[in-house]
């Protein structure tokens, strides 16, 4: 079975310093080098990459706070296709809305161009960062249909020389595009979807992308998901697929250690998602498309019981323990769920570079060949709600 790597290159330890500016706050100014030091460490963590024996390499995209500062995926995978001579790479996830969808269809293709013969998996999505669509100048009201219509246009331009297109939010007559892509079928066959609630799941299946889980809630609850996202891929004659599955990664040597690690970065990175995405506000309740997290925002009182409850999510749910206990929780999590390929971020939160290089260190040279060793299986078919595991 593949095993990638995903950069999130945070700025978790600027996070009360930006709140207190957006609030209006006097404090200090922002320290440049802090963003320049990180993001220097991570490039050149994610250069040893290949040597070590990884499959992939996967990045994020976000924008205005310090949860993620990777703010163009491709353009930060096109210098690593350039660095790197085997390693595929993907995204997890360009936000569709946010971006004319000609442009990604461009950028896609120069992303295969300079990867010459390797895979870019594009993962897409919508966005839920209120932030993010007021700072770009984007509706978050209009996400969902700006990110349907922006995937048939992504899917024309890539396959036809010439197209056209009549939407809402996007109109093309007679529109062509160039270079044509190297080899348009594994672009569309590599696409991917990523979700945060049940009902977004079939918004993806629909147009034949295959599913991307970056997840936020127990295992068990996934099976909802992915049989809704199977059953609408059903529905356009479309045969069940493999998911590729992210986690947060914490591996060394001894169980308290590792231990240790874990319950020290894994609840600052939670921390920075609630914060990033306010998942405490009644903001959703107004924002067409988001039920699904104002319920969430509905059922915990502050943001601290928030970031706790996802904090402890992730510790029960993602993988963190001695290389043992790796390969078993891994092991676990592909029987449950047959995937194609697993992503691992390996430093989040204030994780520093040299503790992060030994935990990516040890799981390359003790767990990734157990991994490589796992069979990939036949995709779940879920024609019936499994049993909780």
């Amino acid at each position: 079975m593949r095993c990638g790597i995903t950069l999130f290159i945070q700025g978790y330890q600027d996070w009360d310093r930006f709140e207190a500016v957006e609030n209006g706050e006097s404090t200090t100014p922002l320290d440049p080098q802090e963003d320049i030091k990180r993001f220097d460490q991570e490039i050149e963590s994610a250069l040893k990459l290949e040597d070590l024996g990884f499959d992939s390499l996967w990045t994020v995209e976000h924008h205005v706070s310090p949860y993620t500062m990777i703010t163009n995926p491709i353009q930060l995978l096109s210098y690593f296709a350039g660095a790197t001579s085997k390693i595929d790479v993907g995204t997890m996830i360009v936000v569709l809305p946010w971006h004319h969808p000609l442009r990604v269809a461009e950028d896609m293709t120069m992303l295969q161009y300079v990867l010459r013969g390797r895979t870019p998996y594009i993962g897409v999505g919508r966005g839920a960062g209120r932030r993010e669509f007021r700072q770009l100048g984007f509706d978050m009201n209009e996400s969902k249909e700006r990110f349907a219509e922006s995937i048939q246009v992504i899917q024309k331009a890539l396959t036809e020389e010439r197209f056209s297109f009549k939407g809402e939010h996007y109109q093309f007559e007679d529109v062509s595009m160039r270079p044509r892509p190297r080899d348009p079928q594994q672009l569309l066959d590599a696409m991917h979807f990523s979700w945060g609630s049940p009902a977004s799941a079939p918004i993806g299946a629909r147009f034949g992308l295959k599913p991307l889980i970056i997840p936020q809630k127990p295992w068990a609850d996934y099976h909802t998901d992915l049989t809704e996202f199977s059953r609408a891929r059903a529905e356009v004659g479309l045969p069940p697929v493999r998911p590729r599955i992210h986690m947060n990664v914490f591996c060394a040597e001894t169980e308290a250690e590792a231990e240790a690690g874990a319950r020290q970065y894994v609840p600052q990175y939670a921390d920075s998602a609630v914060r990033n995405y306010e998942l405490f506000s009644n903001h959703f309740a107004t924002t067409k498309g988001y039920e699904h997290y104002a319920q969430m925002a509905n059922a915990v009182p502050s943001k601290e019981v928030a970031a706790a409850g996802m904090a402890q999510t992730y510790l029960d749910n993602h993988v963190w323990g001695t290389p043992e206990q790796c390969i078993t929780k891994l092991r676990a999590i592909a029987d449950e769920f047959h995937p194609e390929e697993f992503m691992l971020v390996m430093r989040f939160g204030n994780m520093p570079q040299d503790v992060a290089e030994k935990s990516t260190a040890l799981f390359a040279r003790e767990v990734l060949p157990a991994v490589h060793e796992f069979p990939t299986m036949e995709p779940i078919a879920y024609e019936a709600e499994p049993a909780a595991v």
